[in-house]
């Protein structure tokens, strides 16, 4: 076929690839595209920043995987409870979720 009566035209939108590609974790659907393990091992590549993996026992959400110091400063559970009640419904269960996490302690005591 001859092109030399088509024009092209190329328009491409350059960012740096920041590392790690993800802040402070992810919500994997039941049904996203890639698992935990395939995340995981990708993370564990990318970056150095240690992640962990919470399983989720419900229909849309699977599995999060967050960065190890978010760990430190809120339980497991809390991390569970506060995805499912806030997270879990504005999402399917084949997306996959980034998140951007505050979280603030407040520590007291005497002495």
């Amino acid at each position: 076929m001859d092109q030399t009566n088509f024009r092209h035209s190329i328009r491409a939108r350059a960012t740096e690839f920041v590392l790690p590609p993800i802040d402070d974790g992810l919500v994997l659907g039941r049904t996203s595209p890639i698992g935990h393990v395939a995340v995981g091992k990708a993370l564990s590549l990318l970056t150095m920043t240690p992640f962990e993996h919470l399983e989720v026992d419900d229909e849309v959400i699977a599995d999060i995987l967050v960065r190890s110091a978010i760990l430190r400063k809120i339980s497991p559970d809390h991390l569970r409870e506060f995805v499912l009640r806030n997270i879990r419904p504005i999402m399917g269960s084949d997306e996959i979720v980034q998140l951007n996490l505050e979280v603030e302690v407040y520590l007291e005591g005497k002495g």
